[in-house]
């Protein structure tokens, strides 16, 4: 198969590569991109390696480096050897300040009536009851207020009494 991209540095783009792939903390594969794009390089001042040579040096696939090449002739050298940064978070908080807020002022009410005190899971149906969320598990809820040092074992002000032993 006949190569696609064919990769030519500058002499300032293989002291900017020589020097990312020497000195200095980077990532992992910043400085491996950078040191294959040396080795890639079909320019006047490369050594002219062959990909899979260059896979086989570095231990990475042709595939990758095919891709490496790609975005080094379509994108210029800093995309190529960066990673490209997330223009949206991961997925999206579903709950936030706003929920552990009412989760909050919920359970430091009254329980419902004949019943001692809130439990997760009856705190997650009246989050539900009262349109708070759509829906949440008790273990969203156990985890938030476990998250906030929220005990609903213990009395309203949120600490455990002790429990005094004698020794026998």
């Amino acid at each position: 198969m006949a190569p696609r991209y064919r990769v030519t540095l500058t002499i300032k783009e293989r002291k900017d590569l020589e020097a990312i792939s020497t000195k200095g903390k980077r990532a992992a594969r910043t400085v491996l991109y950078a040191r294959a794009l040396l080795l890639l390089d079909a320019g006047e001042y490369g050594p002219k390696w062959l990909v899979s040579n260059v896979a086989e040096a570095l231990g990475t696939t042709t595939r990758s480096l095919e891709k490496l090449k790609k975005r080094f002739v379509e994108e210029g050298l800093p995309n190529a050897i960066e990673r490209k940064q997330r223009t949206t978070p991961p997925r999206e908080i579903q709950f936030g300040g706003d929920f552990e807020a009412k989760l909050i002022a919920l359970a430091c009410t009254d329980p419902p009536e004949g019943r001692k005190r809130w439990t997760v899971r009856l705190l997650a149906e009246k989050l539900v009851e009262l349109n708070i969320v759509p829906s949440v598990s008790p273990m969203t809820v156990c985890n938030t207020l476990k998250k906030m040092n929220s005990s609903l074992t213990s009395a309203a002000t949120g600490k455990s009494h002790r429990i005094i032993t004698r020794p026998s």
